[in-house]
């Protein structure tokens, strides 16, 4: 993992004001990342980016995938099988079901089998950036899982 990481950043409709929050409290420690965001957080972080800019200078620009249940959540996923994605901050709601549940369900687990540094919430978002690695050079180191795909078939 580079000095200069890929992030993904992903909020629940009932989550987007926290996210939204938590990028504005950290955002001299984001800006020099490359974003990536799912439909509507995505044009909501590229928002509040170019809010408080310097004058002239060009507005942080954000990778903006299609909205979650219309396929976001999958694009994202097929990213971290890539090697595309360093980091994902995914605020998600615990009380509201979601249309496409199935798609969160895989795009979550797609980054604990690529061993992604993943937060779900404030506190896990606020530990994660506040990491000594988050700003250097990182070796993530591959699961297990690989194993699967060598697997011996009789």
């Amino acid at each position: 993992m580079d000095r200069i990481k890929n992030i993904a950043v992903v909020a629940h409709d009932n989550c987007k004001d926290e996210l939204l929050d938590f990028i504005a409290c950290n955002r001299e420690a984001l800006l020099p990342h490359n974003l990536i965001a799912t439909g509507t957080t995505g044009r909501l972080v590229e928002s509040l980016l170019a809010e408080g800019g310097m004058p002239g200078a060009e507005p942080k620009r954000v990778l903006r995938l299609k909205s979650g249940p219309l396929g976001g959540d999958q694009q994202l996923g097929a990213m971290i099988s890539d090697g595309k994605v360093d980091i994902l901050f995914f605020f998600w709601d615990p009380m509201e079901p979601q249309p496409h549940d199935v798609d969160v369900k895989a795009l979550l687990r797609l980054a604990v089998l690529y061993n992604i540094p993943t937060a779900s919430n404030r506190s896990s978002a606020e530990f994660l950036i506040s990491s000594a690695y988050f700003d250097h050079e990182f070796c993530i180191k591959p699961g297990r899982y690989f194993e699967y795909a060598d697997r011996n078939l009789k």
